[in-house]
């Protein structure tokens, strides 16, 4: 199945690559993209010049995907492990994702100043989130550019 997806940022990406940040992210290292149109628009207006670029992705069931369909203890798990630089081995992780306030969360979980259920109560989106993280080269390849639009800030 096709599926479009885009990449909110401050450039057009004809190519994705996957580049190290010097941060670590939810699903650790890759090119992060999303199936909601207005969260890529989102990403993209934090930067002077944003811009919304649009992919095709065609599905290869041979690679090692991870997939959250909503947090869970092992979403929470995961990304406290990504995002203490513990690299995995898949291919692409796809699922909510844990922006500034659900982080601020997770730290005081991890912390202790919160429990687990306390986490969760804390923890409800008030818009749906996705990110999927495509990890290695073989991910990118399901990748085809369509286009990308600029946005006006």
């Amino acid at each position: 199945p096709l599926i479009m997806i885009y990449h909110g940022g401050y450039t057009a990406i004809e190519q994705p690559q996957i580049i190290e940040g010097k941060y670590a992210k939810d699903f650790g290292t890759g090119f992060y993209c999303t199936e909601l149109k207005d969260q890529a628009i989102r990403w993209a207006l934090r930067f002077e010049t944003p811009v919304v670029s649009e992919y095709q992705l065609k599905i290869d069931k041979s690679l090692n995907m991870l997939e959250f369909n909503e947090m869970t203890e092992e979403w929470l798990e995961f990304i406290v492990t990504c995002r203490a630089g513990v690299p995995h081995t898949y291919d692409s992780v796809s699922g909510p994702m844990a922006n500034d306030q659900i982080y601020n969360y997770i730290a005081d979980y991890i912390q202790g100043v919160l429990t687990k259920e306390q986490f969760w109560v804390l923890a409800k989106f008030k818009h749906p989130t996705h990110q999927i993280c495509f990890c290695t080269a073989r991910a990118l390849n399901q990748l085809t550019f369509i286009q990308s639009e600029s946005h006006a800030r």
